[in-house]
């Protein structure tokens, strides 16, 4: 099948898959445009607060969801002492995938300046009310970085979940299930537990994505009744940052992963799995997108041994995609509130987005969920962002299915550079023909 031909069954895939998405996007536009805010005061009050009430929906599953994918993540490695080398090399691959992902999203984000033209939709005085809280973050982390330090380490790990404190949060549960990995059989039943947390909190998040259509529709109304139709042409550098970047991800970065830490070729590594970025396409969701991403790798020669160990753990904690996408978000919601960008606040920004993307859940809309923990971080909160939020959420579906074409893509070319590595990789099968296996 041609490439061309792929592209189109994609995105009739997609949109059939998510139309009910697209005709709240555009019942959203034109309920905007016929009821403007100045003339229709109620009825942008009622879609308001529903845009509003599906933003705090959405905050509501960060914790459970950050906690349980940390623990249930650190766990599995820990569990496959025989896998310890590959392991870590997978480790190693996806963090290189993920630094270079947020470098070229920071570049791009800073080069074309998204969050400008959006500027002017937001109040002066709201705008200096962002500035002051994030100024007054940066301040107290430059007169206090020995404390800024210190406070990473949670003197009560209670007071830090009631109050929100993301990194604390991570930095506790990172060590707590570095813990459970080494008290052996005895800590199973706790693991046990927080993969039902886990479960749990998709099947929430699942139920808050059927809400994605009116939720959308409202985000998009009130965005459009309070600036016409013109914000979209004020999101449309958002849109080409996201594109480009994703774009030089999957087109440059993964090829050359592949040619400099093994012999893949990526011409047939992509072909092998290109039902797989169809239907990542199609359903926005890595973890939907699994199990069909493992029998491609494996039909194509790919070893069980290393699908069943890197795809799995991949589709939990490797999402360069979601990564590059939270990145970008933020740096134009910064760029959109008039926020000084310094290198060390951009640094941040990349830095909580590595770890965001890495709790986030292989579903639909699971990115903007955990950019909350990125905000968190430099200060802010979704709350304080609710015009900035809204206007993420009007291309946020097309940006999804984007990104997990990404994330399956990542996943799939880390499993082959490791069974090239380990000779696990039958070359036959791939290439159709022998190909010298390392040595």
């Amino acid at each position: 099948m041609g490439l061309h031909m792929q592209v189109i069954i994609a995105l009739l895939l997609g949109i059939k898959r998510n139309g009910h998405i697209f005709i709240g996007l555009l019942l959203g536009i034109l309920v905007g445009f016929l009821f403007p805010q100045e003339s229709y005061p109620r009825v942008y009050g009622i879609l308001n607060f529903i845009a509003t009430g599906f933003i705090y929906v959405i905050q509501m599953v960060v914790l459970p969801l950050v906690i349980s994918a940390i623990i249930i993540g650190i766990s599995n490695i820990g569990d496959s002492k025989q896998l310890a080398k590959l392991g870590t090399k997978m480790l190693l691959y996806y963090g290189i995938i993920t630094v270079v992902a947020v470098c070229i999203a920071s570049f791009i984000a800073l080069a074309l300046h998204p969050g400008l033209n959006a500027q002017s939709l937001i109040n002066p005085d709201v705008i200096q009310n962002i500035q002051g809280s994030v100024a007054e973050a940066i301040q107290y982390q430059k007169e206090n970085l020995v404390q800024i330090f210190l406070d990473l380490i949670p003197k009560n790990p209670f007071e830090a979940l009631s109050n929100g404190k993301m990194i604390p949060i991570i930095v506790f549960v990172t060590i707590f299930s570095i813990a459970l990995t080494r008290a052996g059989e005895i800590s199973r039943p706790l693991v046990a537990l927080f993969e039902s947390v886990f479960a749990a909190t998709m099947k929430v998040t699942d139920w808050i994505m059927y809400l994605a259509a009116p939720g959308i529709f409202a985000l998009t109304a009130t965005s459009v009744a309070s600036f016409g139709v013109s914000v979209f042409n004020d999101i449309s550098k958002y849109a080409i940052a996201i594109v480009l970047a994703l774009g030089i991800q999957f087109f440059i970065v993964y090829p050359l992963m592949l040619k400099v830490f093994s012999k893949v070729p990526v011409g047939k590594l992509y072909a092998a799995i290109s039902e797989a970025i169809m239907v990542a396409f199609g359903t926005a969701s890595s973890s939907a997108t699994l199990p069909l991403t493992i029998t491609c790798c494996e039909k194509r020669g790919i070893s069980n041994r290393v699908c069943s160990f890197v795809l799995p753990l991949g589709a939990t904690l490797n999402m360069d995609g979601t990564a590059i996408v939270q990145t970008i978000a933020v740096i134009f919601l910064a760029q959109m509130y008039g926020i000084d960008l310094s290198p060390l606040l951009v640094f941040e920004i990349a830095f909580l987005a590595i770890i965001a993307s890495s709790t986030s859940a292989g579903i639909p809309g699971a990115g903007l969920i955990t950019i909350a923990l990125v905000l968190n971080g430099i200060g802010l909160t979704p709350q304080q962002l609710v015009v900035g939020f809204s206007l993420l959420f009007t291309i946020e579906r097309f940006v999804d299915m984007l990104r997990t074409i990404c994330n399956v893509t990542s996943d799939a070319v880390v499993a082959a550079i490791i069974a090239d590595n380990e000779n696990e990789l039958n070359y036959e099968l791939l290439c159709g023909q022998t190909v010298e296996n390392k040595a």
